[in-house]
């Protein structure tokens, strides 16, 4: 890889900017450390690469546009252990595509971020229309037991800054971090200010006395290809060291439940999620994504009428934040989930809600506004 010719700064210079939410996405990327993309276009989530296709080479860094979604995350998990901090972007087909490779990135611990800028479905939907559906497939897409990460921006700006903090995670972990947003984030205008730095994370690189590679649930070192060490580098269970061995119950068995524990264990450090107007209430708003951001604004207009009623807002939707919607649902009448869909993120709350759950589901691409949710809730939560 050449030497970088210019910095994030000097291409995306800090200060504010009016830009949409996959170019921020994009200039997220470059501030953290990213210089390897690939992907293959596709409405909402084309942006990212075209900006990407655009400002990667002049800090060095390589832009390649795949055959399809499944060469596209394959290229992103090689460009890892080649040493990058390498990133991929899609929409719903092309997110159901890379799933098996999802799977492969969890299985060998490859920090890896991938963008997915939900729109409508099932198969082709309406390609150019926001949805919030791909939150089941996000955790439970490819198969066997595995952790996720998945970041949930509401703005611009927060496309830009969960994309940072996706990196982070990804290194800090060793995992496949997904930013999980829709089709009116990816596409909505809006100011952006960029910071003159960003924190950055980088991850451990294994050196010569290294053993363990691979299930430590303190996050293995990563032994990068080309410094002279010798990994195995499986999908297949695999002993620490990255030999395989499918054979074994014991070996398989420690291998899975460590890549969960390094996630399951830092819970606390990983979940965000933003409340307003809990301290007293008799209901409660859960809410992610552009959802989230009209229930803020439903939620506040309904406090100004009089109603005690207060929000949650998940910045990151998994792992899922068990307790904290328990602790805030012990003391409520009932529990109000919007959504994009039909009831995916409800379903998470029923389970661990102490209130009964009402879902607001809506599809076909318009989202809710902040009127339609303060009627839809009002008549309820009085």
């Amino acid at each position: 890889m050449p030497p970088e010719t210019l910095t994030p700064q000097q291409v995306v210079e800090p200060g504010n900017h009016f830009v949409t939410g996959d170019e921020a996405i994009a200039y997220g990327a470059l501030y953290a450390g990213c210089r390897f993309f690939a992907g293959y276009p596709i409405t909402p989530a084309s942006e990212i690469a075209e900006t990407l296709s655009e400002e990667l080479p002049k800090l060095g860094g390589r832009y390649v546009q795949m055959e399809d979604e499944l060469g596209s995350i394959a290229a992103a998990i090689g460009s890892s252990w080649q040493g990058s901090k390498a990133m991929t972007s899609t929409s719903g087909p092309g997110f159901s595509l890379m799933q098996e490779n999802l799977g492969y990135a969890v299985m060998t611990e490859t920090p890896l971020v991938v963008v997915d800028i939900q729109r409508s479905g099932p198969s082709t939907g309406q390609a150019t229309l926001p949805a919030q559906g791909d939150l089941q497939q996000a955790r439970w897409g490819t198969h066997g037991d595995h952790p996720i990460i998945a970041l949930t921006p509401a703005s611009v700006q927060e496309a830009f800054e969960l994309t940072v903090r996706a990196f982070n995670l990804a290194d800090r972990y060793r995992t496949p971090v997904l930013v999980l947003a829709d089709g009116i984030i990816g596409h909505a205008s809006e100011r952006l200010q960029v910071p003159q730095q960003v924190e950055t994370v980088d991850r451990t690189v294994a050196t010569e006395g290294d053993d363990t590679y691979f299930g430590d649930p303190d996050v293995a070192p990563m032994p990068l290809f080309g410094n002279d060490l010798s990994a195995h580098v499986t999908g297949s269970t695999h002993e620490p060291d990255g030999m395989r061995d499918v054979k074994t119950q014991s070996v398989h068995d420690s291998l899975v439940r460590g890549i969960h524990r390094k996630i399951e264990s830092n819970r606390d450090r990983i979940i965000e999620y933003e409340t307003a107007h809990t301290d007293e209430m008799d209901a409660l708003v859960v809410s992610y994504g552009i959802t989230g951001r009209t229930a803020e604004g439903a939620v506040d207009r309904m406090r100004e009428e009089g109603h005690r009623v207060g929000s949650l807002r998940l910045k990151t939707v998994w792992p899922f934040p068990e307790e904290t919607i328990g602790d805030l649902t012990s003391d409520v009448d009932r529990v109000f989930v919007p959504e994009l869909s039909l009831g995916q993120l409800a379903r998470e709350v029923e389970w661990v809600s102490n209130a009964p759950v009402e879902t607001l589901d809506r599809i076909g691409g318009e989202p809710y506004s902040v009127d339609a949710l303060v009627q839809e809730i009002g008549g309820v939560a009085t």
